[in-house]
C-alpha cells in the first residue's frame, strides 16, 4: 500500500476523535478501530473507520497486516471511576488484558511505535497536590491500575524489542473542538465542565460540588483542566518525536495550574448567562483535594505549547456543542 498508515484505536471516542481530526487535517494516513459502544461514527471525520472490537486479536492483526499499519496510538478504553470499582474485571478486561493482546499483535506485525492514552489517576493522591513523572504511582481504584499496568506491559515490551512508545498521562480533559465539527458526545457523562454545560442547556435539572470542606482556597476540590485541542496536538507532537528516533518516554499532559469546582461553575455561569442550580454533597471517597501537573517534561521533550489555556474558553467550547447537540435532537424530534 505504500505510505504507511497510523492505526487509532478508539478513534471514534471523544479524544480519540479530536487526535484523528488533527492527523487528517495535516494528511496523514489514518484508519480507526472502534467498537462504537461509547464512540460515534459521524465522530470520525478521516481515514477509514473499522467497527470492531480492539479485544479481537485475529481483527486486529488483518488490520496491521492489510494497512501496513507502523504507529498504533491507543484510546480505547473504559473510563469512569466508580464503575470501575463496582466492576473492576471490566476494567481490568478492556483496560488491561486486552492492552496486552493490542502488543501481541503489534509485536508480531513489526509495529515501530506506539502512543499509549493513559491518566493522572495513576498517581493516586499526592501529597501537594502536584503530579511530576517521577511522582509514586499509587493509584487508588481499579481504573487508575488497570492503566498503570498497561503501561508496564507496554514499557517492558518496548524495552524487549524495538518498538518505542509515548505514554501520555491526561489531567482533567475538557472542552470541544473550537471550529465546532467534533465535540464530547459521551452520553452520562462524569466530567464536571460537561456535566455543568449539559445542566445549563436544561439536559439536567442541577449540578452537584461533591464536597465544600477541602483544604482548598475555597472548600472544593482543585484540578488541571486541559482542552481537548491541545492535548490532541500532543499526540501529534508525540509522533514527530517518535518518527525523528526519540527515546521511550512517559510525559504529564496538563497546563501546570489549577482550577476549583466553584471557579468551574462560575465559568460555566457566565458562559451560560444565567446562574446554575447548585447542590451541595458530600465528598466522594477517593478524590484528592487538588491534583495538578507539573507540565514542564512535555514542553522539553516534544517542544509541545499549549494554545488554549484559558478556561473561559475552554467552557465556550464545551457550552456551544451543548447547545449543537441539543438543536440536533430537537430536529430529529421534530422531523
Amino acid at each position: 500500500m505504500g505510505q504507511k498508515r497510523i492505526l487509532v484505536t478508539g478513534g471514534a471516542g471523544y479524544i480519540g476523535s479530536h487526535v484523528v481530526k488533527q492527523l487528517g487535517e495535516r494528511g496523514e494516513q489514518v484508519v480507526v478501530l472502534d467498537d462504537l459502544s461509547t464512540g460515534f461514527a459521524e465522530s470520525v471525520l478521516y481515514g477509514d473507520l473499522i467497527v470492531g472490537d480492539v479485544g479481537d486479536m485475529g481483527l486486529v492483526q488483518r488490520v496491521l497486516r492489510d494497512y501496513e499499519i507502523d504507529t498504533v496510538m491507543h484510546f480505547a478504553a473504559h473510563t469512569i471511576v466508580p464503575e470501575s470499582v463496582a466492576d473492576p474485571l471490566k476494567y481490568y478486561g478492556n483496560n488491561t488484558a486486552n492492552v496486552r493482546n493490542l502488543l501481541l499483535c503489534c509485536a508480531t506485525a513489526g509495529v515501530e511505535q506506539f502512543v499509549f492514552s493513559s491518566t493522572a489517576a495513576v498517581y493516586g493522591m499526592p501529597a501537594d497536590g502536584v503530579a511530576d513523572e517521577t511522582t509514586p504511582t499509587a493509584p487508588i481504584n481499579p481504573y487508575g491500575r488497570s492503566k498503570l499496568m498497561s503501561e508496564w506491559i507496554l514499557d517492558d515490551l518496548c524495552r524487549a524489542s524495538g518498538m518505542r512508545h509515548v505514554v501520555l498521562r491526561y489531567f482533567n480533559v475538557a472542552g470541544s473542538a473550537l471550529d465546532g465539527k467534533i465535540g464530547q458526545s459521551t452520553e452520562h457523562a462524569t466530567l464536571l465542565i460537561k456535566a455543568a454545560c449539559e445542566h445549563a442547556v436544561g439536559k439536567r435539572p442541577y449540578i452537584s460540588v461533591f464536597g465544600t470542606d477541602y483544604p482548598t482556597p475555597d472548600g472544593t476540590g482543585v484540578r488541571d483542566y486541559i482542552h481537548v485541542d491541545d492535548l490532541a496536538a500532543a499526540h501529534l507532537s508525540a509522533l514527530d518525536y517518535l518518527r525523528a528516533g526519540g527515546a521511550s518516554t512517559t510525559l504529564n499532559c496538563g497546563y501546570g495550574h489549577g482550577y476549583s469546582v466553584r471557579e468551574v461553575l462560575d465559568a460555566v455561569a457566565r458562559a451560560h448567562g444565567a446562574p446554575l442550580q447548585v447542590r451541595e454533597e458530600p465528598r466522594r471517597p477517593g478524590d484528592p483535594p487538588s491534583l495538578i501537573a507539573n507540565a514542564r517534561r512535555i514542553r522539553e521533550t516534544l517542544g509541545w505549547q499549549p494554545r488554549h489555556d484559558n478556561l473561559d474558553l475552554i467552557v465556550r467550547s464545551s457550552l456551544r456543542w451543548e447547545e449543537q447537540l441539543l438543536a440536533r435532537a430537537e430536529r430529529r424530534r421534530t422531523a
